[in-house]
């Protein structure tokens, strides 16, 4: 089991747009391995590999709740092929801005064609909070938070609490 260190705003290397993986090998499934436990620790629902500074389109979900069993998802080269026109509202989250949350609109539903653990083509159609944790990890894939959605004063405002937080956290862990 490794956990790996999740890179918070404004990190800027969670701004540039992961590549595309060519092939599914070892290397790439140990990766998806160390983000299912980080983000199972963290705890969290979703995680794309440029949360913990890996720039490769790979993402891992998982929606499961309590008492549910683990029911995780793994995405290689996502890509939203379609979405519905009707959308809906979720309060979102992000590993990489701890403890803060705002209502996002997205569609709907989606269509996302990818490659699975194996190495083999899927197509998944997704609705509610599957489509819309989809969605936002691969916004991560391209270099987006959910903040960028917010007006410029609700985002000014989530990155002034998140700034403050790290400014708190370093000054109550300095050891001598």
């Amino acid at each position: 089991m490794t956990i790996r260190q999740i890179l918070t705003e404004p990190d800027p290397q969670l701004r540039i747009k992961s590549k595309p993986v060519q092939k599914v090998d070892v290397e790439i499934k140990k990766l998806m391995k160390d983000m299912l436990d980080t983000m199972y620790a963290a705890p969290g629902i979703g995680l794309a590999a440029v949360q913990i500074g890996v720039h490769k389109r790979v993402i891992v979900i998982d929606i499961a709740k309590e008492p549910e069993p683990n029911n995780p998802m793994y995405f290689v080269n996502p890509e939203i092929v379609w979405t519905s026109q009707t959308k809906c509202t979720f309060e979102e989250g992000c590993l990489s801005l701890p403890k803060q949350f705002a209502e996002i609109e997205r569609p709907e539903k989606c269509h996302v064609k990818y490659l699975d653990q194996n190495g083999k083509e899927q197509l998944l159609k997704a609705e509610g909070l599957l489509a819309t944790c989809i969605q936002h990890e691969i916004d991560h894939l391209n270099g987006v938070l959910f903040i960028d959605y917010l007006s410029k004063l609700k985002k000014s405002f989530i990155l002034k609490k998140l700034l403050k937080a790290k400014k708190e956290d370093v000054s109550d862990h300095i050891n001598f």
